[in-house]
């Protein structure tokens, strides 16, 4: 989802500090929610830097390949979603992004607000969409496969409404931006099947984890149904 240098440039760069404000926006909801209804701002501080720290390792270490106008990424955002909480999660994308470009990739900061609108609205409309496909009273320890499937697609196909749209703007509908286009969603295609297995997988060593649900450390939905 890292978008290619140039594709977005000169005074059309201008737009993605008004999208990246939204999302920050956005960001800061989820956050005051966190503190209001699970655990305060101690919680919200630990799974923060946790979250921070697991976005920068899959930016780094995981698997990642530039397919047209961006890059493929095992982002996992649906499973922070589901450990950790909207908040912290949008927290950690935003941060671990930032480090990323600080420390291995400054020529991608001049593109943060663009990746980071990229990364978080997808978030928070999942966030919406959980509350929508996920009763009450069902622990996330408990999702079914087509929930998690249906997050997971949910918020990877955020990702790719939002890269084409920035190449779009940027580049207009040239064949040769369009093919762009196209080649990375169907690489995308890829990421839709592997996390929703890598999210029941997580959720599956979550349940072991049951003692540190009122740690502050879990999002406590995870373990326990909605308050």
């Amino acid at each position: 989802m890292h978008i290619e240098l140039g594709i977005v440039d000169g005074a059309k760069i201008v737009l993605s500090y008004a999208t990246a404000a939204a999302a920050f926006g956005l960001a800061g909801k989820l956050a005051v929610d966190t503190i209001r209804r699970d655990g305060g701002i101690s919680a919200l501080t630990l799974r923060s830097v946790v979250t921070t720290a697991l976005v920068f390792c899959f930016f780094e270490v995981l698997p990642h390949y530039p397919v047209g106008v961006s890059e493929v990424h095992f982002i996992l955002g649906s499973t922070l979603y589901l450990i950790f909480g909207a908040g912290p999660a949008a927290i950690g994308l935003a941060g671990g992004l930032l480090l990323q470009g600080l420390l291995f990739a400054p020529a991608d900061l001049p593109q943060y607000f663009i990746n980071v609108t990229t990364l978080i609205v997808p978030l928070w409309a999942i966030s919406l969409l959980a509350k929508r496909i996920i009763p009450a009273d069902t622990p996330y320890v408990e999702v079914k496969y087509w929930q998690a499937l249906a997050l997971s697609t949910a918020y990877q196909g955020g990702i790719v409404a939002w890269v084409a749209f920035w190449a779009f703007y940027g580049q207009g509908f040239a064949a040769a931006n369009v093919a762009a286009v196209t080649s990375f969603g169907g690489a995308y295609m890829l990421v839709i099947i592997l996390e929703p297995l890598a999210d029941l997988a997580v959720l599956a060593a979550a349940k072991a984890l049951a003692p540190l649900s009122r740690s502050g450390l879990l999002y406590n939905r995870l373990h326990h149904p909605a308050t």
